[in-house]
């Protein structure tokens, strides 16, 4: 089995939404999520020529028992759909991709200033119109933060994730950090919803206690399983980029969040596998325009 590296300074996926602890003690008992996102990314050139647009939404839900000494656990559902629209219909190589995500985040305590977490997730991501089993990898994400300072926590984690129509095993060391800089701006790593295993890091400015804005770069790396009517029947597909955003989000209170956000995909690229894993196409598109806008709710 072959193993790929990936040397990143960030957190990885999705499913470490409570992976990080922060410097509030959780409260003792149950805490249910609901977050949605809507993401719609304009016209890019495609290096082989025409060009596509895509669009991306994802809802989850989910709920986290703490016994309020450090240790949670939890189970987060997501349903999402990655919808790509190609100008050259006669060579489109897919087009409406499903996504399924079911993670166990758990975090408990090692000593007085020590915390570490384990998510396992499974996943699944295949084109409309095939069967979900076909389109299903798993993994993990794990590490260790260490409250070094009252605002800085920081701390090692790595990611090994299994990868549709290969036996490579996506490995990826990555770096958590939570820190409070001033009483107005933050540095993190973080995930989001319907993020992939990308890393992610955010800058944020906190204006006022229901009013923050950020700077947020990420990792994005998706592949899908394809139907058997397509450019290569039963084979893979894979997007990847790097999103840069600048977001506004609105907290009328802490159980509550709305943002809107707008910024741009960087070095994407889209590739296309056989079912035997020979690669078809290969192509780079130019930067892309993308906008969304997001909500979280805690209850």
């Amino acid at each position: 089995m072959t193993i790929i590296y990936r040397i990143v300074a960030a957190s990885a996926v999705s499913t470490a939404l409570f992976a990080l602890p922060s410097n509030a003690q959780p409260r003792q008992g149950w805490l249910g999520l609901t977050d949605g996102l809507y993401v719609y990314q304009g016209d890019a050139d495609l290096s082989a020529g025409g060009s596509f647009s895509a669009s991306r939404s994802f809802l989850r839900g989910g709920a986290l028992y703490s016994n309020g000494e450090g240790l949670s656990a939890g189970v987060l559902v997501s349903l999402g759909e990655f919808s790509y629209d190609f100008s050259a219909t006669s060579t489109q190589p897919w087009s409406d991709i499903k996504d399924l995500r079911v993670s166990v985040p758990i975090r408990f305590p090692v000593g007085d200033r020590t915390s570490a977490f384990i998510t396992p997730q499974f996943r699944w991501d295949y084109e409309q119109g095939v069967s979900s089993s076909d389109g299903y990898t798993y993994g993990v994400f794990a590490g260790v933060a260490w409250q070094v300072s009252p605002d800085l926590r920081i701390g090692p984690a790595f990611g090994a994730f299994t990868e549709i129509g290969s036996s490579d095993l996506d490995l990826f060391p990555a770096l958590l950090i939570d820190w409070q800089i001033d009483q107005r701006w933050a540095l993190s790593t973080g995930t989001g919803l319907g993020a992939t295993q990308g890393p992610g890091v955010s800058l944020t400015y906190a204006h006022d206690a229901k009013l923050s804005f950020s700077l947020s770069a990420r990792y994005e790396s998706v592949r899908f399983r394809l139907d058997n009517a397509g450019l290569a029947p039963g084979g893979v597909g894979e997007d990847t980029s790097i999103p840069v955003v600048l977001a506004a989000s609105y907290s009328p209170n802490p159980g509550m969040s709305f943002t809107a956000f707008v910024g741009a995909e960087l070095n994407g690229e889209l590739a296309l596998e056989t079912a035997a894993g020979a690669v078809v196409s290969r192509q780079d598109y130019d930067t892309a325009p993308i906008a969304g806008l997001s909500f979280r709710v805690r209850f």
